[in-house]
């Protein structure tokens, strides 16, 4: 515990590796992406308005605005409303070995409380991959240790904690102490429950993000908690032991499509023999998709809502065989009940197969089969998903992913401001610019832009 309280307090910017300084800005990107995306959703806009009705900071106490929002809460509830809005659209980070995201929990949690002190655009960075690299590890230790798949909330809220301890100056007793609060109350959801039936519940990091920030609330009052198994438990000890020398960050996934990771390797598939055969969606009889169980549980031939067609393997395999690519409009609004789309997904059989099911999770693949009513079989070898890091999305790809996403709500000049400001953080002395930003309104953004 000791020589993790050291790392989280005592970590500088100037520690950290140039590709971990660029990496902890490409992710502050993404996030900030996928959060203006998430605002368009009910999602989102229900849980802004829970936030403000029902975690209301009281007069004197101290408050946050809300992601993209400019209303404010208390900290835990702009914690919970912005990483509910990040969840809200599957655009997110994520690493493989947790199953999860952490940053979708770390950024609300972090921006909750940058409003309340001074800080450089690079402490900003600095405690943002305090955060990444506490709770990736927590995840990895939960997945070793737990029997149950639970969402990410149950994990990422230790790197929420760290974030706060580490901005709040705790000895190492009060750090402790908010690790174990963290853990014993982090949201131990069902993540399969969640997939079997898509519901605005998502994947818990909005939770996670509230339960960070409260539990280091309650250990800095005294409240104890102690010890976090995922920390202290037995079999947990050689994953914190490589802390500042391996850095999980650079482990992370950025995804090319709005839609659960599960599905994005026959996403790939499809796609790559369509391109290489030059196959029209009317060449298509039947399609046969092989992967691993979990995605093949991503059942939603027929989503009803954006929830359901973010964790549908069928549908964005459907809309990009008939669209030619996968964009954030064909997982919503009119795109659900596209008639040729439907049809598409009516066509494709999901089969487990188990050389995919050996290779999960550490890696997702899938193949892809077409049958074509001129009675040629089209094959596909086993695909992965693009953006890990052994298959990385390109520089270019991640910015122009950032404008796809987020200029339907911020508008095209205040997505560039937002990205310019992102991409100076690093030479700024203050970051009260760029809460600006991510905390004000679409409205008042676009205006200042």
């Amino acid at each position: 515990m000791t020589t993790l309280h050291a790392f989280v307090t005592g970590l500088r910017y100037a520690d950290l590796p140039a590709a971990v300084q660029a990496q902890a800005a490409r992710c502050l990107l993404d996030l900030a992406g996928t959060g203006a995306a998430g605002l368009l959703t009910d999602l989102s806009r229900i849980i802004r308005q829970h936030a403000v009705a029902s975690f209301g900071a009281g007069p004197g106490a101290p408050s946050a605005r809300l992601l993209y929002d400019g209303r404010r809460a208390s900290p835990a509830g702009a914690a919970l409303a912005g990483g509910m809005t990040i969840d809200a659209f599957d655009a997110h980070d994520g690493h493989v070995l947790t199953k999860g995201h952490a940053g979708c929990a770390v950024l609300p949690g972090l921006l909750a409380l940058a409003e309340g002190q001074p800080m450089s655009g690079e402490a900003f960075l600095t405690a943002l991959v305090v955060g990444y690299e506490v709770a990736i590890r927590a995840g990895i230790a939960q997945h070793a240790t737990c029997p149950d798949y639970h969402t990410s909330g149950a994990w990422n809220a230790l790197g929420v904690a760290a974030i706060a301890a580490r901005l709040g100056g705790f000895d190492e007793a009060r750090f402790r102490h908010a690790l174990g609060i963290a853990e014993y109350h982090g949201p131990r959801s069902q993540m399969m429950r969640c997939i079997d039936h898509p519901t605005m519940l998502k994947d818990g990091s909005g939770w996670g993000a509230m339960t960070g920030l409260s539990a280091a609330e309650l250990a800095a009052l005294g409240f104890t908690g102690a010890p976090a198994l995922v920390v202290e438990g037995e079999g947990a000890a050689h994953l914190w032991a490589d802390l500042g020398s391996r850095w999980r960050i650079m482990e992370m996934y950025f995804k090319p499509y709005p839609v659960c990771r599960w599905a994005q390797p026959p996403v790939e598939a499809a796609l790559g023999l369509m391109r290489q055969h030059a196959i029209q969606p009317g060449d298509i009889r039947a399609i046969t998709v092989e992967t691993f169980h979990e995605a093949c549980r991503l059942d939603q031939f027929r989503p009803g809502s954006t929830e359901e067609a973010q964790y549908s393997l069928p549908f964005p395999v459907a809309a990009a065989l008939v669209r030619g690519r996968l964009a954030p409009e064909d997982i919503s609004g009119a795109a659900l009940s596209d008639p040729a789309i439907l049809a598409m997904s009516e066509k494709i059989t999901l089969v487990e197969a188990a050389d995919l099911n050996a290779k999960f999770p550490a890696e997702r693949f899938a193949r892809v089969t077409l049958a074509l009513a001129d009675g040629r079989v089209l094959k596909s070898e086993a695909t992965p998903a693009r953006g890990d890091a052994e298959r990385p999305l390109s520089p270019a790809e991640i910015v122009a992913k950032f404008h796809e996403i987020a200029e339907p709500a911020l508008g095209a000049p205040g997505a560039h401001r937002l990205r310019e400001t992102i991409e100076a953080l690093p030479r700024a002395g203050s970051v009260a610019g760029l809460l600006d930003l991510l905390l004000a309104g679409p409205a008042a953004l676009a205006k200042a832009s």
